[in-house]
């Protein structure tokens, strides 16, 4: 009986050490380590994106592109957070200068802003726009020379029937002092003559309706917010068109910038490169109206000095 006692302890014994070993095994194991996620671009190759929200401001002019560009990037990225907003290219440049905006989308360059500090900021030209007068369907005339252009914006002209059209009063629709598509067009169309007063608004969209709703009415467009309610006009017979643009026989157009300040990093940089990838370029700009930078047969400087490539 004291031998069966004693070897009924030392099994005992040996099962709880058995028993702690093997829980003690489990507790150790460690649990495999969770891999990054990873988004597959278009062309099959890795994109990492940091979620990191990216704010990109200015430009009506080109909002619509980069709003596209966004929507098509977050749904190749999931996590990715591209914010697109308006506000003119003066608002752009201020704010990515300031550092409250990671991009600041413009139509000049920022060079052109008075108080920009442009040596701080890298330039991201990402397509070519044109603009042009636009007129409401109701005015019976399709070119202007330049010299009436000028005089028309500049008050000198106020009737229709001084340049071949009906008896209708004009009615001049402007934008802000800080659009670029103001600055472009002042420059190259109106050979940067002051404009007369007239309706002013911030937003291209709201200048087309304008114009659209309003008889006898011009003011000036990007060709990307050009539809069948308004009407462009041509200027000194040449209309504006891919063809006359890429050799620069239709003087008004301007680049599209998008400035960082400093160079481009993560999920923006990722953006900019999405923007210039030919799935963008060959498809949502020309289909939203701009022109792919590789198109063009001329180059232009800040200064508006034209040179061929």
């Amino acid at each position: 009986m004291k031998k069966l006692s004693k070897m009924f302890i030392a099994l005992t014994c040996v099962g709880a050490l058995l028993a702690g070993c093997g829980s003690g095994n489990t507790a150790q194991t460690p649990a495999p380590a969770q891999q990054p996620a990873q988004e597959k671009s278009s062309s099959g190759s890795t994109t990492k994106t940091s979620g990191e929200p990216v704010t990109a401001v200015g430009s009506t002019a080109l909002q619509p592109l980069v709003e596209q560009a966004a929507k098509d990037f977050m749904a190749k990225n999931a996590g990715a957070q591209i914010q697109v907003q308006g506000g003119g290219s003066g608002t752009g440049l201020s704010q990515v200068a300031s550092g409250a905006a990671t991009i600041g989308n413009s139509d000049i360059f920022a060079e052109e802003k008075k108080g920009i500090p442009a040596n701080e900021l890298v330039d991201h030209k990402v397509a070519v726009v044109g603009m042009a007068a636009a007129v409401s369907p109701q005015v019976k005339v399709d070119n202007l020379t330049k010299q009436q252009l000028i005089d028309i914006f500049t008050g000198k002209i106020t009737n229709w029937k001084d340049v071949g059209g009906e008896d209708m009063k004009i009615t001049l629709v402007n934008r802000p002092k800080s659009s670029g598509t103001r600055a472009t067009f002042s420059k190259f169309a109106l050979d940067g003559k002051e404009e007369a007063e007239g309706i002013t608004e911030d937003s291209s969209g709201t200048v087309r309706k304008i114009i659209a709703e309003t008889p006898g009415a011009i003011g000036y467009l990007a060709l990307s917010y050009f539809n069948d309610s308004v009407k462009a006009l041509k200027l000194d017979g040449m209309e504006a068109n891919a063809e006359n643009i890429t050799t620069n026989k239709y003087p008004v157009w301007a680049y599209e910038h998008m400035y960082t300040k400093g160079e481009a990093t993560g999920d923006a940089k990722a953006f900019l490169d999405f923007i210039l990838t030919d799935e963008v370029q060959k498809k949502t700009v020309t289909e939203l109206g701009f022109l792919p930078i590789t198109d063009m047969k001329v180059e232009r400087d800040a200064e508006g000095k034209v040179t061929q490539k």
